[in-house]
């Protein structure tokens, strides 16, 4: 009671996403900022919130005043009475500064802006005209050229100004995804709809199984197989007689490829989490096409060579700190034949959200993962990421931001709270459109809290004495979205009866323990361990098979 006394007793609270950092609270606090107010910030003087506003994007935080300890920003709010413009203050918790070129709140060390207001402004293309300014094919540059309007937003500056890369978004870019077509996005190949809470195939809801994934990032090893192994013993099944499965999404170093390679033994799913798993979000955000080739083809070339997978299975992505890499990692995905990605996050609403293929234009709002969602069309699937709601008591609790992983759900502090958590979460999907459950976790979170893990087990318990709930992998929920199936039906659907009980002993008891070393990271020695043969080199980015040649 106390916990949820003192939440009461607070102002709103939001939750914000930084690098490392992704469990901060802010405080939110809308206020009215007038010429007075100026007073107590000469860098703004007596500039009104609508002058402050004036072609600025809600979304961007900056400054009134350099002065300060460099934690305090605002945003433009036009959410208010009669729609007049109001400054949202938002303050990061002691210890950190606010970054305005990364829009999040950060270690003060890493901060070096703190003499900067605001983002640079970008000079905007004339895109949106009430009369046409440019012949038809060609929009206005920022400058008033015209230019080949297939120009825009390919990542190649062509204006002089380089404004033709500057308003990119889902819903800037003039050559983004069209809206859904319903008339031409047929399954088994295509799946949208207009707000993404359609089910698949017209079924009545109370046919559909409740899917719940339960998937891990991160490296696989002996830290954690103890969790994987409690958690998937073996003797839990789904309706259909077969083994609940989960989702693994594997980095590389620290990883066991003999335990990847028993894990995908066991029937469940191995998709990649990058080869370096680089701490600097911007990495990822920003990273070039040759990027996102070496870390997610290169970290499939490894999975598959040293946990000897070899039935072309690794077909999907998580992109560390769920930074998607816009449209250019989308475009290595479909070059490289990878069907999913499972890294965009839908924020939480009444009814969730359906994965569905980015043919046509994401059905939700481009939240966190930096804005910089995928605008054009891509032959790929989106495993969305429905945020969870975090409340352990919907009835008596305040309304809180969403959550993406579980590990970042802050306010669960027990087991008792954790538990009331997922069978909220659960209720909120079933009662709806059954849309997929996420349950998504870093191993070091559960192992951290082992009391935890007996919750979700009693949780995982419930949910399979039931009929119509089944606990599989990404690539199942697609298979089952491609030929939707009523619960009547499914201890006969044949997509989900492969590897169904696998028993046996693992492909070998006593890996190799490879010591190691690449000349790219000098002066380290790392030991891979394999059931298969010992590389030359540690695999590496430049060289993912570890036989010394370069990927690039």
């Amino acid at each position: 009671m106390r916990m949820r006394m003192e939440r009461r007793n607070t102002m709103a609270v939001e939750k914000f996403a930084a690098p490392a950092l992704s469990a901060l609270l802010l405080l939110l606090v809308l206020t009215q900022v007038s010429g007075q107010e100026g007073e107590d910030t000469p860098d703004v003087l007596d500039l009104s919130p609508s002058s402050l506003c004036k072609d600025r994007n809600d979304k961007e935080y900056f400054r009134l005043t350099t002065k300060g300890d460099c934690r305090e920003v605002v945003r433009c709010d036009r959410a208010g009475v009669s729609d007049e413009i109001r400054l949202a203050a938002l303050r990061c918790p002691t210890g950190l500064s606010f970054d305005v070129y990364g829009q999040n709140c950060d270690w003060g060390r890493n901060v070096n802006n703190c003499d900067v207001l605001s983002k640079p402004r970008k000079v905007l293309p004339n895109i949106f005209t009430d009369e046409p300014v440019c012949p038809d094919g060609e929009l206005q540059c920022g400058d008033g050229k015209c230019m080949d309007k297939k120009l825009f937003c390919d990542e190649r500056p062509d204006c002089a100004d380089g404004s033709d890369e500057n308003a990119c978004s889902v819903e800037q870019d003039p050559n983004r995804a069209p809206d859904c077509d319903l008339s031409q996005c047929q399954l088994p190949d295509c799946f949208c709809s207009a707000d993404g809470t359609r089910i698949p195939g017209g079924i009545d809801p109370a046919q559909v199984p409740q899917m719940i994934t339960i998937t891990f990032n991160g490296a696989v090893n002996s830290d954690n197989m103890d969790v994987y192994n409690t958690i998937f013993n073996g003797e839990k099944q789904n309706p259909n007689g077969c083994s609940i499965r989960g989702s693994f999404y594997v980095s590389h170093k620290y990883t066991n490829y003999s335990a990847v390679q028993e894990l995908h033994r066991r029937g469940h799913e191995v998709g990649v989490f990058s080869i370096t798993n680089k701490e600097d979000p911007q990495y990822w955000t920003e990273g070039t096409y040759d990027d996102w080739l070496a870390e997610m083809a290169g970290a499939r070339l490894i999975v598959e060579r040293f946990a000897n997978i070899t039935d072309g299975s690794v077909i999907g992505i998580r992109a560390p700190y769920l930074r998607v890499g816009g449209n250019k990692q989308f475009e290595m995905m479909a070059d490289q034949f990878f069907v999913y990605d499972t890294s965009i996050s839908a924020p939480l609403g009444r009814v969730p959200i359906w994965p569905y293929t980015l043919y046509y234009r994401m059905p939700h709002k481009c939240h966190g993962n930096a804005q910089n969602c995928p605008s054009r069309s891509h032959p790929v699937w989106e495993m969305v990421i429905n945020e969870l709601d975090r409340r352990d008591d919907p009835s008596f609790d305040e309304r809180l931001p969403g959550c993406h992983m579980v590990s970042s759900c802050s306010n669960i502090q027990s087991p008792q709270q954790f538990g009331s958590m997922l069978r909220h979460n659960f209720n909120r999907h079933f009662e709806t459109n059954r849309a997929p459950l996420g349950l998504h976790f870093h191993a070091s979170w559960l192992k951290q809290n082992k009391d935890f893990v007996k919750e979700l087990i009693k949780f995982i318990d419930e949910m399979i004495d039931r009929n119509d709930v089944y606990f599989v992998t990404m690539l199942q929920v697609i298979q089952w979205m491609q030929n939707p199936t009523e619960i009547t039906a499914l201890r006969d659907f044949s997509e989900w009866k492969e590897k169904c009980d696998v028993k046996g002993q693992p492909f070998c008891s006593l890996p190799n323990a490879c010591p190691l070393n690449t000349r790219e990271l000098k002066g380290e020695t790392l030991r891979l361990h394999t059931c298969m043969e010992c590389p030359k080199n540690y695999p590496w980015v430049l060289d993912p098979t570890g036989d010394g040649y370069s990927f690039k």
